[in-house]
């Protein structure tokens, strides 16, 4: 992305507050506004209102010529924009066609084989190898899997529910079976990390989404709604002052992952991601129909998902290279 300035204004503010209200996740807030600022930096600080489709159209061709973003990039970028005129200022941008797309294709994801996903999981212990379990086990993404709260584990029906996803979609994935016993221990450890934080008087129960805080004000003080991967402290919750425990820290997982990678002599560059692409290519690789694979990964376009049927085939269009006949000859 590029350097734009981060300094604040009542308009951003604004529009952050807009969709803190309508429980967009942070992630997605940091990203529309790192969009809209871009944006508006970019058109010598207009404001939105004084402009449309055509300042918008302009913009996004200048990230694809210019900055030779990804379509991914360039898709954010609109969706960001378009939230903007439709929801916050009531003025949609209508069909936009007249703007260069971007054309910078996406690599094939790195996906490990059986063999070599079993050996990194068998230079990773604790929590770091739970966690890579379930990216591989069930496809999350890496700020999923840190923000299962144990309410999200159904042990009898082997599933996981991932709410406010990607694109804030919810939906449900598989759980191994052979993960139950390490999942029900963790309950339990995270049990008596609930039953310490209630003795401290300042302690104000776990993060809930402001209209379910209202209207279970005590849910955030049961075992439920705790995360399942509790942080190793208390901390002080920057947006309400409220003293509270968060999860995991999600960018410390690819450094356990790099690290295992390296003691496992795996050369590949491994990635959280690269558990949830391994996940998805050996089920397609077990005879899973693509529509599964789609629903198991979260996806909304099948087309999406196809990326990892391109994995599978061997040689272009799993054409037979004349090489491997002349053994034969």
């Amino acid at each position: 992305m590029a350097n734009v300035s981060r300094k604040s204004s009542p308009f951003l503010d604004s529009i952050s507050d807009f969709m803190a209200v309508r429980r967009y996740s942070k992630r997605t807030i940091r990203s529309y506004i790192y969009w809209i600022r871009y944006f508006i930096v970019y058109q010598k600080m207009r404001h939105p209102r004084e402009m449309g489709a055509a300042e918008v159209e302009q913009f996004l061709t200048y990230l694809a010529v210019q900055k030779t973003v990804s379509t991914a990039t360039q898709k954010i970028a609109l969706n960001s924009l378009a939230f903007l005129y439709k929801r916050v200022l009531e003025q949609p941008l209508g069909n936009l066609g007249q703007f260069n797309r971007a054309r910078r294709q996406a690599s094939l994801p790195v996906v490990l084989n059986r063999l070599e996903v079993a050996r990194l999981l068998q230079h990773l212990t604790g929590i770091p190898r739970l966690v890579a379990s379930l990216l591989y086990g069930s496809g999350l993404r890496r700020s999923e899997a840190v923000r299962l709260r144990i309410k999200d584990i159904d042990f009898d029906h082997h599933q996981l529910q991932i709410w406010n996803g990607k694109g804030y979609h919810h939906r449900l994935t598989t759980l191994a079976p052979e993960l139950a016993p390490l999942l029900q221990s963790q309950v339990e450890r995270v049990r008596l990390v609930l039953r310490e934080d209630s003795r401290h008087p300042q302690y104000a129960g776990v993060w809930m989404p402001d209209a379910l805080a209202r209207k279970y004000r005590e849910a955030g003080k049961t075992v439920g709604w705790q995360y399942l991967f509790p942080a190793a402290r208390l901390a002080v919750d920057t947006d309400s002052g409220l003293l509270r425990r968060h999860h995991i820290d999600e960018s410390n997982i690819n450094r356990f992952l790099r690290r295992a990678a390296q003691q496992a002599r795996i050369d590949k560059r491994i990635t959280c991601h690269t558990l949830r692409h391994s996940f998805a290519t050996h089920l397609l690789e077990s005879g899973a129909d693509i529509r599964t694979v789609q629903e198991q990964l979260g996806h909304q376009d099948v087309k999406t998902t196809e990326i990892y049927t391109h994995v599978l085939k061997r040689g272009a269009r799993g054409v037979r290279s004349p090489l491997s006949d002349l053994n034969n000859a």
